[in-house]
């Protein structure tokens, strides 16, 4: 990602409505997969580190980052360790290590998404989890995509082929922010149609706003518990190596 996307996350992962709600439905999803006590939880792709507390939560955390600035940042503030490496041949871990392992906004960065998954996959212990989001729809393509160097958006079938094909069971898939959807969608359509290339979507709305939001987007989790959603600006993915 560009160093200018690293700097304001550092500034708004702790604050902005996405990242805290997103945190919000992850931790309700992740506490209801049973995991062991112990557990031992890896986070690729960690950026700064705004998710490392919250995976603490279920285990014992690494995370891995190959940015060497957001890496520092991300072992400063979380207290865990955060190696160096790179999807899908550069982890630097033995196969069958972890109990937990997420790749939030992550799919979607790498040239080979399907050998990422894969390795990935690798990592699991049997019967253990992985934890995934993605953006969705290819037609939302925007500037804030270009500007966080994604290769792709996924629709739900195609993402969860990658799964499929890796050899892992898929316990939950679904679309998720779609309460916000609506307006996420018509501004991008507007930018397309206008031909405005900001890209300042994750900018800091006022604190009205963003807590309307936060309960919103964090309100999915209820629904999510059992249900899925039919369309979203994201997706959730949750895969099982099988036993």
């Amino acid at each position: 990602m560009d160093r200018q996307v690293y700097e304001r996350m550092r500034g708004l992962e702790d604050r902005h409505w996405w990242f805290k709600a997103r945190r919000e439905i992850l931790t309700d999803q992740i506490s209801r997969l049973g995991l062991p006590g112990g557990a031992k939880v890896l986070e690729v792709g960690c950026g700064t580190g705004g998710n490392l507390g919250m995976l603490g939560q279920f285990g014992a955390v690494t995370g891995v980052e190959p940015d060497d600035e957001a890496r520092g940042f991300a072992a400063e503030k979380a207290g865990v360790p955060v190696e160096a490496g790179l999807l899908p041949d550069g982890l630097p871990f033995q196969p069958g290590a972890f109990d937990l392992v997420a790749a939030l906004d992550v799919i979607e960065h790498v040239d080979d998404d399907a050998g990422s998954v894969k390795a990935l996959g690798g990592l699991l212990k049997p019967g253990g989890f992985m934890v995934t989001t993605v953006p969705a729809y290819q037609w939302m393509w925007s500037p804030h995509d270009e500007l966080h160097h994604h290769k792709r958006r996924y629709v739900l079938g195609d993402y969860r082929r990658l799964f499929d094909e890796a050899g892992l069971k898929v316990r939950k898939a679904s679309y998720f922010n779609t309460a916000l959807f609506a307006p996420i969608a018509l501004v991008r359509l507007a930018k397309l149609v206008l031909g405005l290339k900001s890209a300042d979507e994750d900018s800091m709305p006022s604190a009205p706003i963003n807590a309307l939001f936060r309960r919103l987007f964090s309100g999915e989790r209820l629904w999510l518990r059992g249900g899925a959603f039919p369309f979203g600006v994201s997706i959730l993915l949750i895969a099982e190596r099988p036993a």
